[in-house]
């Protein structure tokens, strides 16, 4: 059984700095593409960014680009996001997902639609 949990979350200022981090169990890491979701209370879910099982293609939704990294160790079956000057609208849980295939560009990465497994959620909370 496939599992991913998140961690890493918490409280912080806004220009602050967070790392989320997503362990993943039952499954080899490299199997899977990764990418990292956000939802913030009465709004849509949002793609963060996404990373294919190799690195070798990352995206970022505009609103986090220049501010969020995301990188993945397949040594230790874990992704990251580190996540830099933060802002109250980054205020959210996110999910860490993850799905098999082949890479088939952004527009499928950051799409939540085709991802097969959710981590549950860690909050992340941006004061002003």
């Amino acid at each position: 059984q496939v599992q991913l949990v998140e961690s890493g979350g918490g409280s912080v200022q806004s220009g602050g700095s967070l790392r989320l981090s997503c362990t993943a169990s039952g499954i080899t890491l490299s199997m899977l593409h990764m990418g990292w979701f956000r939802q913030a209370p009465g709004k849509e879910r949002e793609a963060v960014a996404a990373i294919s099982t190799s690195s070798s293609y990352i995206f970022y939704a505009d609103s986090v680009k220049g501010r969020f990294v995301v990188s993945r160790d397949n040594v230790k079956n874990t992704v990251y996001l580190q996540m830099n000057s933060l802002k109250p609208e980054d205020t959210a849980m996110y999910y860490c997902v993850g799905r098999r295939g082949l890479w088939s560009g952004s527009q499928v990465a950051m799409n939540a639609d085709n991802y097969n497994y959710w981590g549950q959620g860690t909050q992340v909370t941006v004061s002003s």
